[in-house]
């Protein structure tokens, strides 16, 4: 039976009050091998071991703090949104299913990536934008595709630019200028530093050791052989399975049962039960292929 899920002993949660010691905390966590983190992965689902989990939690830390370094620009303090991703990554080592043959940093970083967005939601009020998908795309995307087509622009968009954005991220004009405008002024420059009592700027965190660009690359090398895996294994199911599916929880923008209700004729409940049916098929079929292609650890 599992113990009752507690938070490890973390380095201090007040993290802006000393954001760079915190950092320099962090990066003394050793990573883990692939078969070291199976295996406490396997300790805490079986047995609630809270030291395997704690071991599974700090090891990922770093991975917290790069991504929330990534959301500086919404003008938030950097150490509500690594505790916010602490938070998200807690959740992910409690879901977490070794047997799946995914590494635990692929799974966590949407659960981290969910936690920091909604902290960053709730803080900016966005009580127009929150409302649909689009818009929430818009906020967290504008900046990205802005720097692809004007980089160095600090300003309004142009009219050409702002139509792009509009029709990529399927917004009105009128957001697109009113969320730039929303965004600007809140920039942090890389060069600032951490703190006021320390020489780190904000730079010298975003830069990339060797190790870690070779940890890119291997998890981009396991991204794709994922995404092989379950594209390999959308054929065990047949066409209005597989269309349900992806509309439900491969989409970008999910479609609602009541949309797909009314596209195929049915009621609810029942593209329910496809979808589910679906995705249990999908589920045993990557399950099934992981392990005859050595994705998975062996016990």
């Amino acid at each position: 039976m599992r113990t009752k899920t507690t938070a490890p002993n973390l380095p201090s949660r007040d993290i802006d009050e000393s954001l760079a010691d915190y950092l320099t905390q962090i990066k003394k966590f050793p990573m883990l091998r692939p078969e070291e983190e199976y295996m406490l992965a396997k300790r805490w689902k079986n047995s609630g071991d809270l030291k395997a989990a704690q071991k599974l939690i700090t090891s990922h830390l770093r991975l917290v703090a790069k991504i929330a370094m990534g959301y500086r620009g919404y003008g938030l303090p950097v150490g509500e949104m690594v505790s916010e991703g602490n938070i998200g990554l807690m959740h992910a080592v409690k879901k977490f299913e070794p047997e799946k043959g995914f590494k635990l940093a692929t799974y966590a970083m949407w659960w981290i990536k969910a936690s920091i967005q909604e902290y960053i939601l709730k803080s900016w009020s966005l009580v127009k934008m929150g409302t649909t998908s689009a818009q929430k795309k818009l906020f967290f995307n504008l900046k990205k595709i802005k720097n692809q087509i004007s980089p160095n622009n600090n300003g309004d968009l142009n009219i050409e630019h702002v139509e792009e954005i509009s029709k990529r991220l399927n917004v009105k004009k009128e957001e697109v200028v009113s969320m730039n405008r929303r965004l600007l002024g809140k920039e942090k420059s890389l060069n600032a530093p951490v703190n006021d009592e320390s020489g780190t700027e904000w730079q010298d965190w975003l830069v990339d050791s060797k190790i870690d660009q070779e940890l890119q690359l291997s998890n981009d090398q396991e991204f794709n052989q994922r995404k092989k895996l379950m594209d390999d294994s959308m054929c065990v199911l047949n066409l209005r399975e597989k269309e349900i599916l992806t509309a439900r929880r491969l989409s970008e923008d999910s479609s609602t049962l009541e949309e797909l209700s009314k596209k195929y004729k049915l009621s609810r409940e029942r593209i329910r039960q496809i979808e589910t049916k679906a995705f249990e098929k999908l589920q045993k079929a990557i399950l099934s292929s992981a392990k005859s292609t050595s994705l998975l650890p062996i016990n």
